[in-house]
């Protein structure tokens, strides 16, 4: 029993080294180490402080400091505004619009102010595209005298700033026809053809009717006979009318000016 508790005794305090030895080595450990490290590099800033260095402060100021001269704003367009290209000695026709059925006021408005104002040298011709139409109503027959563009004038000039201003500003004008503010002339083929079309020497027929609607012939054998158009030649100013005769459908070949709307 004596030699028994010494040996017990012994293992104990063997043990109890040991245990001393790892809690040395844990306190000596290299991630102690680098945690204080960590903790003597760090730094307290302030929150009042400002992040930014004493040479950038100073950029900072310097750019403050200069001088911006303010943007002068750009004047708005205007459709009333000069046109652009320069002036040009060769005189074309050109276009104008107006409201319709105010052609002949602004022919008159245009031309008393080509007198007033002097400008009989760049101003040539004012001209409204017409021809000759004959329409029957209530059974007679008339001539008219019909606009080929209802709401254009022709204008013959050589085109400047001062004839352009004359015209754009002639009572009744609301604008040249063309691209913006600069007039387009026309091709000389067009003016061929609108002089073709004045100059003609047939006055053309107004067909008030058309296919399907009711008509009644007013000359012929077939006088006061009513029937359907069926069929319309503006080549040969013929019409084709189905009329019933004896309770059958005929068709009857008529000139324009022997029928008219029912």
């Amino acid at each position: 029993m004596s030699v028994q508790e010494p040996q017990d005794q012994f293992e104990r305090e063997s043990v109890e080294d040991e245990i001393e030895e790892l809690q040395d080595s844990l306190d000596e450990s290299p991630l102690q180490d680098s945690e204080a490290a960590m903790d003597s590099d760090s730094v307290d800033v302030p929150a009042d402080e400002s992040t930014v260095s004493s040479d950038d402060s100073a950029i900072v100021k310097e750019a403050d400091e200069v001088d911006v001269p303010p943007v002068k704003s750009m004047p708005l367009s205007s459709s009333d505004e000069l046109p652009t290209p320069g002036p040009t000695e060769e005189p074309a026709w050109y276009v104008i619009h107006c409201y319709s059925g105010y052609e002949n006021k602004v022919r008159h408005n245009l031309e008393q102010r080509i007198e007033t104002m002097g400008m009989k040298d760049k101003i040539f011709d004012v001209v409204i595209p017409t021809q000759e139409e004959i329409e029957v109503k209530d059974g007679k027959r008339r001539t008219v005298e019909r606009h080929i563009f209802p709401g254009y004038v022709l204008v013959n000039m050589a085109l400047t700033e001062e004839s352009w201003y004359v015209v754009r500003n002639t009572p009744g004008v609301t604008g040249f026809v063309g691209m913006g503010n600069n007039p387009t002339p026309l091709r000389p083929e067009e003016v061929s053809q609108i002089v073709k079309r004045m100059e003609a020497e047939a006055p053309t027929v107004k067909v008030t009717f058309k296919v399907g609607e009711r008509v009644r012939i007013i000359d012929g054998p077939f006088n006061d006979f009513r029937g359907l158009v069926s069929e319309i030649d503006m080549e040969r100013t013929k019409v084709r009318v189905m009329v019933s005769f004896f309770g059958r459908e005929t068709p009857v070949e008529l000139d324009f000016l022997q029928v008219e709307k029912a």
